[in-house]
């Protein structure tokens, strides 16, 4: 038997439902017809969707017609509830478009239109109500091509006319249909399939008037998808039953789900399990010990899922198209406190995520988002049913969004002691509406693969806010470009921190645009008021297309700010004296006609704002310090990314040999990149100038102690200073050796060094951090003619090798081996040279190329 999960969507007041109780009824699945007037029918079962006649949650009916089982889920109409029926499109095979036959395509049939495109589902299309007076069959269907797709065809036409029609939609069909004058049916279900063509009957679901054709046709033209064979199933919907137990509404997209399966999730930690499946057509439900690929199922026993969740194989859902644009304060009785209230309110976001319930410290309440008014009141009246008290609700205010104009980098350094990170992000506009995007262009050599997926999930985790309002960023692409972590000192919280503030620095560096949601409308008055609708629109900074003229009515379509048009329905009815109507759905968002206003309004502060900080940590002798956001970059460890890479010709390769360097000036000239940043951080740096040293020749450390001053004219000594963990976990041969034990990375360490050191013949010492040694006191000591170096306690061998270098650098060549950001600055500024570990290591490497070729001359 054939299986198809079918989607009936509407604008309201289309027949939408009735037009599922009429398949219901005309396939034999219903024994008697009922009405949304008469209150009873057979999907709108919630108290409140029969006193408004008015669908406000999704419902599953089960339809077998002929060799097919089709589940339909029948949506809500109605704008306010609009993010329940884009969180059903997700699990959809099919759906049917209801359009009015008297009312046409509507905005927010434009609005459902658009979410079927992005969801890739097909479509059918019913024309209902064509019994009624002003029903023009030829208008609505020019609507339909002119403002759906060209593709719409009429599935009512004659044999002839209708295969031409298909043909049309595909050019390899088109080239087919030339040939043989035919389209075979499987032709047809395979551009239905690719949403190249959209068939479209006509009739009245009321009159039952093309339902059986309807239902003839979706049958015929309908395939069943194909499934993979591992688990996989997608969550769309959270509810109670009449016990108040919690149901997990999904789809099996593959595999089979069996009772007391555990759920295959990432939120699963708990290895919750699956009590109960139950199969529901309306009210009524059928309990199964298994489910299909295919089946749309609600589960018992688990808590951890969430709508648009994947489960298995499925991938999660990305953000929403359609969102709140209306943000309430909510009023509590008082016998009820504030975290009774906030607790039970979350079980409501639980089924609706997009009410976004969050308690509001500066004011000191509960702020809830919603899409309307219609919602707002039923949201009361679920309140109170479910939880047992009533609410008010406060002046409802426009969310507004921020965006930036320009193209910033934005950079975030966290450093207290013990601590590292630092990240680098550029941020760009997106086109409007387009959401945020995070990604990282940052090499791996440069940040390790595992720092840059934490900086990303710290991006995706967090609500960004602007610097003009406080308001959600949005419309920007956010790019990782640089990062930098210490080897033993950075933590994950630091990378959050650093990353953060990276991104408020951004915002506070770049032009910034407020951003304000705009309306779609629809606007149907009387011909004589279409003057006074035409001017409202004008004042209210509107814009809208020429109106149609409909009879003795007038139709004025066009977009106009939320925060103007949001309460002008009540004034439409005024004016026409009941006789006009204004439908509106959400278009997007665009720049704020009032924007200075509007931020003089909300007084926001973002120098005040402590918990969303644009200013860097530093440390600084041995204690962190703050940096304002706009010094910050001159701070910076890492170059600017928006800064050219130096030429090829000013670099010199790690290959070069450190004895090829005659002068001090030739030493920093092989790090201008680094002295560039030290300089831009803490000034200029000013060196005593000394004369080429004529010869070289090595001498006891205890004797180089005791030469305070030499002339500038010296027997100079060439000292290296290695950082030997960083070094270790550097290298890639010595940090395999770290898991089994660091002993065995350190004695290799040692041993390699003493290679270099015979070659080099340099004073070679070599720092190791006092591990895990408490009360431990410095140890020096010779190993073939280096020294090693064991720190005492507290102090690191950063410590150790600043000093050493700071006391060793004013009369003697000194390098210090590290790739650690901070330490490479500081060794700068007491005038060595720092040399990278991955440098290092292609040094030794030529030392050790070089040995070998001098024995196997010596050998011959």
């Amino acid at each position: 038997m054939k299986r198809n999960v079918i989607g009936i969507l509407a604008h309201v007041d289309s027949g939408k439902t009735t037009l599922s109780e009429a398949m219901m009824y005309v396939s034999g699945n219903l024994s008697k017809l009922g009405r949304v007037d008469h209150k009873n029918a057979f999907l709108d079962n919630f108290r409140l969707e029969r006193e408004r006649g008015i669908t406000i949650f999704s419902k599953q009916a089960v339809l077998r017609f002929e060799n097919a089982e089709f589940t339909l889920l029948d949506t809500p109409g109605h704008v306010d509830f609009s993010a329940e029926t884009e969180r059903t499109l997700q699990v959809l095979d099919y759906a049917i478009l209801v359009v009015s036959g008297t009312d046409g395509v509507q905005s927010h049939t434009l609005t459902l239109w658009k979410l079927l495109q992005k969801y890739h589902v097909p479509c059918f299309i019913f024309v209902n109500k064509m019994d009624m007076d002003g029903a023009d069959k030829a208008l609505v269907f020019s609507q339909l091509k002119a403002k759906l797709s060209e593709n719409c065809v009429d599935f009512t036409a004659e044999r002839e006319e209708l295969y031409e029609n298909i043909a049309l939609c595909d050019d390899i069909l088109l080239e087919k249909y030339s040939e043989t004058d035919l389209v075979e049916e499987k032709d047809i279900v395979k551009v239905i399939r690719e949403r190249k063509a959209f068939p479209c009957l006509f009739g009245s679901a009321l009159k039952l008037d093309g339902v059986d054709e309807f239902l003839h046709l979706l049958n015929r033209y309908t395939t069943e998808k194909e499934y993979g064979t591992e688990f996989a199933a997608k969550v769309y919907k959270i509810t109670e039953d009449k016990a108040g137990g919690r149901l997990t509404h999904m789809k099996i997209t593959g595999g089979q789900l069996r009772v007391k399966d555990i759920l295959p999730a990432k939120k699963n930690i708990n290895s919750e399990k699956v009590n109960q499946i139950r199969i529901y057509s309306g009210e009524k439900f059928t309990a199964v010990d298994v489910a299909e690929s295919g089946t749309i199922c609600a589960v018992t026993g688990i808590s951890f899922a969430l709508p648009g969740d994947g489960l298995g194989t499925e991938s999660d859902t990305g953000l929403p198209v359609l969102e709140p644009v209306l943000t309430y304060s909510v009023i509590l009785p008082d016998n009820v406190d504030a975290h009774t209230a906030l607790a039970k309110l979350r079980l409501l976001e639980v089924e609706d995520p997009q009410l976004n319930i969050e308690w509001d410290d500066l004011n000191g309440c509960i702020r809830i988002r919603l899409m309307g008014d219609i919602q707002l009141e039923i949201l009361k009246s679920i309140i109170e049913e479910r939880f047992g008290f009533s609410v008010g609700f406060g002046q409802g205010s426009i969310i507004y969004k921020e965006t930036i104009a320009d193209t910033v980098e934005g950079v975030g350094h966290f450093e207290p002691l013990r601590h590292y990170a630092e990240v680098h992000l550029l941020l760009q506009p997106a086109e409007r509406n387009s959401g945020l995007s995070f990604y990282s262009d940052c090499p791996e050599d440069k940040l390790d693969k595992n720092w840059q997926r934490l900086i990303l999930t710290h991006l995706y985790e967090k609500t960004h806010i602007g610097v003009m309002t406080g308001s959600p960023i949005t419309d920007m692409e956010i790019i990782l470009k640089a990062g930098r972590a210490h080897p033993k000192h950075t933590e994950g919280g630091d990378f959050r921190q650093a990353t953060y503030r990276a991104v408020r620095q951004g915002l506070r560096t770049a032009t910034s645009i407020l951003l304000e949601p705009i309306y779609r409308f629809s606007l149907t008055v009387p011909a004589e008021n279409i003057g006074r609708a035409m001017n409202d629109v004008t004042r209210m900074h509107g814009s809208f297309d020429p109106p149609e003229t409909l009879g003795e009515s007038a139709v004025l379509t066009g977009s106009a700010p939320v925060s103007e048009m949001r309460d002008y329905a009540r004034e439409v009815m005024q004016y026409t004296r009941g006789n006009g109507r204004l439908a509106v759905t959400l278009k997007g968002y665009e720049p704020c006609h009032n924007a200075e206003e509007v931020i003089a309004a909300i007084g926001y502060d973002a120098d005040s704002d402590i918990n969303n900080t644009a200013d860097s940590v530093f440390c600084s002798h041995g204690a962190g310090h703050t940096v304002k956001w706009d010094e910050v970059p001159k701070s910076m460890h890492l170059p600017s990314v928006l800064v050219k890479a130096p030429q090829e010709e000013n670099v010199v390769t790690s290959a070069r040999d450190f004895s090829q360097l005659k002068s001090q000036k030739d030493i920093f000239a092989l790090d201008k990149e680094l002295m560039h940043i030290f300089e831009q951080t803490y000034g200029p740096v000013h060196r005593k100038q000394y004369s080429e040293p004529k010869r070289y020749k090595a001498v006891e450390y205890n004797e180089r102690k005791k030469k305070k001053n030499l002339p500038s004219d010296y027997n100079g000594v060439e000292y290296v200073l290695v950082d030997g963990y960083n070094v270790i976990h550097a290298w890639d041969n010595l940090r395999e050796l770290v898991n089994e034990h660091m002993d065995l990375a350190r004695n290799l360490l040692i041993n390699t060094l003493c290679n270099y050191q015979g070659y080099k013949k340099c004073e070679l010492i070599l720092v190791f951090d006092a591990y895990k040694i408490k009360g431990h006191e410095r140890e020096v000591e010779k190993v073939n003619n280096i020294t090693i170096v064991y720190t005492k306690e507290a102090e690191t061998a950063d410590m150790y090798i600043e000093r050493a270098s700071y006391k060793l650098a004013k009369n003697n060549r000194v390098r210090v081996v590290t790739s650690d950001g901070m330490e490479q600055l500081i060794i700068l500024g007491n005038g060595a040279i720092r040399v990278s570990a991955r440098e290092f290591r292609e040094e030794i490497d030529n030392a050790e190329a070089e040995i070998r070729r001098i024995l196997e001359e010596n050998n011959h």
